[in-house]
């Protein structure tokens, strides 16, 4: 991986894992402010809830893939610990994909006269799914190929006492 792309991608996931932060920062700070609709504040209702929860799983991923990306920058990806890495990535795109859905239950009722708005809702709460079985066929080959470096260490070893 090259030094532009590493930076272009660390730029990017720094951008995206601020504006994550501001926002569950400024929704909890509504949250806490208060409860009360008659003193302005907004009132405590699921679908802020959800977005927190749903901001926070999209930042767990965003960290693991910039430690995924510090170890392809250091040549260590193909060890067992990236494994860690792929795995929490996993669980937070699939966790995702629940907070999503809960958000589709949880705006519904309101779409009564148009049924269709919940249909696609529930589409993208698949697709968002689909991403964390892409991740996991993913993390299969990076099990092949951490095998395959590893019995290629074992062969170059052989050779080495050979000679």
């Amino acid at each position: 991986m090259g030094k532009l792309t590493v930076g272009a991608l660390r730029a990017v996931l720094v951008v995206v894992l601020t504006g994550t932060v501001a926002v569950q920062v400024l929704m909890l700070w509504t949250l806490i402010s208060g409860n009360d609709p008659e003193d302005g504040s907004a009132p405590l209702t699921p679908l802020r809830l959800l977005t927190v929860a749903g901001l926070a799983s999209a930042q767990v991923a965003l960290v693991c893939v910039w430690r995924l990306v510090t170890m392809v920058r250091r040549g260590t990806v193909f060890s067992s610990t990236a494994f860690r890495y792929v795995d929490v990535m996993i669980g937070a795109i699939v966790a995702a994909s629940l907070v999503w859905f809960a958000v589709t239950a949880v705006n519904a009722p309101g779409q009564r006269e148009d049924p269709g708005v919940t249909v696609i809702m529930g589409g993208i709460g698949v697709a968002v799914l689909g991403v964390a079985l892409i991740v996991l066929v993913l993390r299969m080959l990076l099990t092949q190929a951490v095998d395959r470096d590893a019995e290629a260490a074992h062969m170059r070893a052989e050779l080495d006492e050979v000679i």
